[in-house]
């Protein structure tokens, strides 16, 4: 067997002074092919399942924005779904050029799998085999030989088709723990049929490093000319080191799924795996790391399945600094930088504010907004920050211009407020809001419908903007949480990211930056009208609003001089 993985030139990574040497490409490093089983392993994830169109969007990402060697992208004879979004991702492959970078699950099952994949438009079927004996015996009732005889019958009529054919060995890493002459005659006979790759499966996620090092060694020693690829699994949370095992024993590919989506504790984190390889071992891969925190959030949104804060790499506090020693270290020199820098993910270096914040936590958020405060107004500023975190209060960098305001006794006129709101929402009519929005002086009363209650509020909301010459950014996720007890009087907590979009030279509107804002209230609905309010002055304050319209104004001067007439 002789196929040869696809090559990239490896990237070096970006820190916050410039280009991080440590990370720079090593001349003549060996390549590492990934290949990410995010649409098909990791759909395994218990109540994930994706949409066609959700599917073809990874599959872009993967391939031409991330740029992993190839995906995984289905199983053959699941659904008719599956086979809609296999024939939709075929379809802009082939367009493409990347037709051979996407591979598809098959089974060991005569014509079936093979006639699947034609269908699909595919090129390329990873067989699913048995590595261990115990699996074959007691699983399929085969003798190995009647397995192996199977095995050929499917290889050869794949070839027949012209496909590409890859070879899973599933319960490998017991298989050759415990029979190692069922994996050697299985070895044997598929280089007799000249498939392309075969997948080392920890499919239960049972060994160490220890274990990887030893039986990857073995099958690279016996079989030097073969492409062996390791395919990992989570259950001891072992899979990134155990990857790195297997690329220093020979392998010369590893197997993913972003976030770590898959069965039971799932499988290799895309982002772990990429930084481990190029921070801990002389191998590279062609990822591009600036684009992992992106896609990370895209399966998060697609799948359902909520990132833990604290996830390596792509997580949302791993970028965070809290201590207040830890941020006064960033300012004089970046002490506790590592070469996990943020901006080598895509992703920004924060600074917590509560109970541990010192000046120097409170100074990096003052400064990433553009606020400038003498050191009194900075101590008393702090001295709240700190008092609210005692209580378990949550301060967020868009918290600022409000607790500012309160503690500085700030002039209510110098910021934004929904002065006032009604929303009608009733069986059998649309609902209606109306909105009193009141700026530098000036009251907008607007009103409007939508299809619910949130949706006429802010409707009416951007009518009254548009008058006052404020943009109000696109909403992008909105989310809910009700602490447990079932209480109706419990308090809510809305939590909503706004996107500000970006117009290029061209004058094409795209995707720009992204914030959140918290609204705590016993009503949902005021919950989020209280985050609202909040996005808006995050607005003003971060990119400035223009001054209202003279036309508004005016209007302005004119409804005060009417009621002075008919008071």
């Amino acid at each position: 067997m002789t196929a040869v993985p696809k090559t990239h030139s490896p990237r070096s990574r970006a820190t916050k002074s410039g280009v991080n040497d440590v990370a720079d490409p090593i001349a003549g490093a060996r390549h590492i092919a990934v290949m990410d089983t995010t649409l098909r392993d990791g759909e395994q994830t218990p109540n994930v399942s994706y949409t066609p169109a959700e599917k073809l969007q990874l599959a872009r990402m993967l391939l031409t924005d991330l740029e992993v060697d190839r995906i995984e992208m289905a199983s053959t004879r699941v659904s008719a779904g599956e086979l809609e979004a296999a024939q939709m991702i075929t379809k802009w492959a082939r367009k493409t050029r990347l037709i051979q970078r996407v591979e598809m699950l098959g089974y060991t099952d005569g014509k079936k799998s093979v006639d699947w994949v034609c269908d699909a438009g595919g090129k390329v079927m990873n067989l699913l085999t048995k590595g261990s004996e115990k699996h074959c015996v007691a699983q399929l009732g085969l003798r190995p030989e009647e397995h192996r005889a199977k095995i050929s019958e499917t290889i050869r009529y794949a070839r027949r088709k012209r496909l590409t054919v890859n070879v899973y060995l599933e319960d490998w890493s017991r298989g050759v723990r415990d029979s190692f002459d069922y994996v050697f005659a299985m070895v044997q006979t598929l280089r007799e049929l000249r498939v392309a790759r075969i997948y080392l499966a920890d499919t239960l996620g049972v060994f160490s490093p220890t274990d990887v090092s030893r039986y990857v060694g073995l099958m690279s020693a016996t079989w030097p000319a073969v492409d062996f690829e390791y395919h990992g699994h989570n259950d001891y949370g072992l899979a990134t080191a155990n990857c790195l095992a297997a690329i220093q024993a020979g392998a010369r590919g590893v197997h993913t799924s972003v976030n770590g989506m898959g069965e039971r504790a799932g499988n290799t984190s895309l982002a772990e795996v990429v930084a481990a390889i190029h921070d801990h071992s002389d191998a590279r891969t062609g990822i591009r790391e600036d684009r992992l925190t992106a896609l990370a959030s895209m399966v998060e949104t697609f799948s359902g399945k909520e990132l833990s804060a604290n996830t390596p790499i792509v997580g949302r506090d791993v970028y965070t600094q809290t201590a207040g020693i830890h941020a006064d270290g960033d300012a004089k020199g970046d002490l506790y930088g590592t070469r996990l820098a943020p901006i080598r993910f895509g992703g920004a270096r924060r600074y917590a504010l509560g109970k541990l914040s010192g000046k120097a936590s409170l100074d990096h958020n003052l400064a990433a907004m553009g606020i400038e405060l003498p050191g009194a107004d900075r101590d008393l500023v702090l001295s709240r920050i700190v008092s609210l975190g005692d209580k378990k209060h949550i301060v967020t960098p868009d918290d600022l211009p409000h607790l500012i305001a309160d503690v500085l006794k700030t002039p209510d006129d110098q910021l934004i407020k929904i002065e006032s709101y009604r929303v009608d929402v009733s069986s059998g009519d649309a609902p209606e809001a109306k909105v009193a929005l009141a700026y530098k002086g000036i009251i907008e009363k607007t009103e409007a419908s939508g299809d619910g209650g949130y949706d006429a509020f802010m409707n009416a909301l951007k009518k009254a903007a548009k008058q006052l010459s404020i943009d109000v950014p696109i909403l992008a996720d909105y989310r809910v949480r009700i602490p447990p007890g079932g209480r109706t009087g419990a308090l809510v907590e809305t939590t909503i990211t706004w996107m500000i979009e970006t117009t290029t030279p061209s004058g094409r509107r795209k995707p720009g930056e992204t914030f959140s804002t918290l609204g705590v209230d016993s009503d949902q609905l005021a919950a989020a009208i209280i985050a609202t309010e909040k996005m808006l002055n995050a607005v003003i304050t971060r990119r400035g609003a223009a001054k209202p319209k003279k036309a508004a104004a005016q209007r302005r001067r004119r409804t005060d001089g009417q009621s002075r007439s008919e008071g």
